[in-house]
């Protein structure tokens, strides 16, 4: 099966639009994620320019430090962590909380009325 197929797969499961992200998008990634940080976190808000408007974060909290973020290109993403790229074509306003055995995708509305502004 292709990635696109995996991808559209999930957005079908869920009910989510099919927003697939460019190759040279970027995304806000964790440093703990390359360190295999669980569980697997990802917001989605509205993208911008060469942004896809994802922020993917390893462990239960996702901490307000300048430098907890750092932008990573999406072509970069099979290198730091493989599990998240099924759940990348979410729409904004989409988010996931995943680990290898544990999957939780969900529409929410507060992240979709922040996208709106």
């Amino acid at each position: 099966m292709t990635l696109d197929m995996i991808q559209r797969n999930i957005c079908k499961k869920y009910n989510s639009g099919f927003f697939p992200i460019l190759e040279n998008d970027k995304m806000g990634v964790s440093k703990n994620i390359r360190e295999g940080a669980r569980p697997l976190n990802g917001l989605r808000i509205k993208p911008d320019g060469d942004t896809s408007g994802w922020y993917v974060w390893g462990g239960v909290e996702m901490l307000d430090d300048d430098d907890f973020f750092l932008p990573l290109h999406y072509s970069h993403i099979p290198s730091w962590e493989k599990l998240i790229i099924p759940y990348l074509a979410l729409a904004p306003g989409w988010r996931f909380l995943i680990t290898e055995t544990y999957e939780d995708v969900w529409f929410d509305s507060d992240t979709f009325q922040s996208v709106l502004r």
